[in-house]
């Protein structure tokens, strides 16, 4: 430990102001029943795989259809759908405006001699051309048949896995909610309807697809036929839409939204749409995007829609809650952060047999998970593992985020911690959540000690 921390000396530093841990949550006696290595904090998915069904479609669908250099289109999409941003604001560009006009007269002295430009339309044509090069030029995805074929192929196996995540921690902690209705904004090729139906089966009775594109509508359904028109659909109950039901009469046990969010052209749209969603939600609401920072700020401004907007047609009355992942109801301490690091997770999944594939791959994804009013009363407020779990002898270090809404890191030991906490320490992967509750009272002695 010693020579650890003179080589890692932030470890020390960490370890100096870490506020400390108590000993393992037996309010419920959980240990009792089940060895370490499966405490209920445990929330992984060891392998995701798309149905066989499912994989022998898209591989129909592409033989069928030949797409030219398929390998270089979905490499291309992929890279650019992960650096891929928000639109531009109108009310942004104009502040970028304001302040490059203000720089460019400081600079030049425009304030005091206007003779430096023959015209003022130059002037304004330079401050045009600077912003154009500095702002991100957002365009809507035409979604046409053969575009849907690469993003099939470059998508369906990635949103499988991170949906499947996402839902997984629903299925595990709330054992005893059993969905029979799914509305799924954004449906694209289908992932959602693939990895519900892989957690639930035939329990979920209906299945509202909703996409704007047509064509997309149209390959989701031939995946499920099998790559046929004719064949019988795997999945009962599907139906697809092109446009959003807005009435809130009608509710959905599950209501489901994954890397849709960046298709709106203005956060006016998003606002309307989340809360739209939220209308239509029954139980709960899934986001889920890219595990990039643009993506993590994409959920957090769904977080505050939601939790803070305030909606002017309510018709259930239970409250908003976040289940997941965060432990608290305050503002995401890795927003705040200076760094803003995204809060972000990974999921194994085996993925298409493309010659350009390797055996294994990992999605690095966002999910914010919403429910009507708290469930899961007992474990809510276990902290979340939020990065890789460092195991070393005799200690581990875990970097969570705790129901105090403060990121914590933590040198989990034997001797400070107990055996059975250290246990489910080692155990532990990111994403997790540790099976423990911070102490309030040995908080405020360390608060008063420092």
């Amino acid at each position: 430990m010693l020579a650890l921390r003179t080589r890692f000396p932030q470890f020390r530093a960490l370890s100096s102001v870490t506020t400390p841990l108590p000993q393992i949550d037996n309010s419920t006696d959980f240990l009792s029943r089940v060895p370490h290595r499966k405490h209920p904090g445990i929330l992984r998915l060891n392998m995701a795989r798309l149905p066989s069904e499912a994989q022998d479609a898209v591989k129909v669908l592409l033989q069928r259809n030949s797409v030219k250099q398929l390998e270089e289109h979905v490499k291309s999409l992929n890279n650019y759908l992960w650096s891929r941003k928000r639109p531009p604001e109108d009310r942004d560009l104009r502040e970028q405006a304001v302040k490059l006009e203000e720089k460019f007269k400081e600079n030049t002295g425009l304030q005091s001699d206007l003779n430096i430009y023959q015209k003022e339309e130059k002037f304004k044509n330079d401050v045009l051309t600077i912003l154009r090069k500095n702002t991100y030029h957002w365009q809507p995805l035409s979604y046409t048949e053969q575009f849907g074929l690469v993003y099939l192929a470059a998508r369906f196996d990635g949103g499988f896995a991170a949906v499947s995540r996402a839902l997984l921690e629903i299925s595990q902690r709330i054992p005893e909610f059993s969905p029979q209705t799914l509305m799924d904004f954004g449906s694209g090729v289908g992932s959602v309807s693939w990895a519900a139906h892989s957690i639930w089966g035939n329990k979920l009775k209906e299945y509202m697809c909703i996409d704007s594109s047509a064509s997309m509508n149209t390959l989701s359904e031939l995946v499920l036929r099998g790559g046929s028109e004719k064949g019988e659909m795997h999945i009962s109950g599907i139906h697809f839409r092109q446009f959003l039901p807005v009435s809130p009469k009608v509710q959905f046990d599950l209501v489901v939204s994954a890397y849709s969010l960046n298709e709106l052209p203005s956060f006016a749209e998003r606002e309307r749409i989340i809360q739209t969603l939220w209308r239509k939600t029954g139980g709960f609401l899934v986001l889920v995007e890219n595990g990039t920072r643009e993506g993590h700020q994409l959920l957090m401004e769904a977080r505050d829609i939601v939790l803070k907007a305030g909606d002017k047609e309510v018709w259930d009355h239970r409250p908003p809650y976040v289940f997941a992942p965060c432990p608290h109801q305050m503002e995401c301490p890795k927003l705040a952060a200076s760094s803003q690091v995204p809060c972000n997770f990974v999921q194994k999944y085996q993925p298409l047999k493309f010659g350009w594939n390797s055996s294994v791959c990992w999605e690095k994804f966002s999910f914010l998970i919403f429910s009507r009013g708290p469930m899961g009363e007992n474990d809510k407020t276990w902290p979340r593992v939020v990065g890789p779990v460092l195991r070393r002898p005799r200690h581990v270090h875990c970097n969570t985020c705790c129901s105090d809404g403060k990121l914590h890191h933590d040198i989990i030991t034997t001797r400070k911690h107990g055996k059975d906490l250290y246990r489910c320490a080692r155990k532990c992967e990111w994403g997790d959540r540790l099976p423990t509750v911070i102490n309030k009272t040995e908080c405020d002695k360390t608060e008063t000690t420092s």
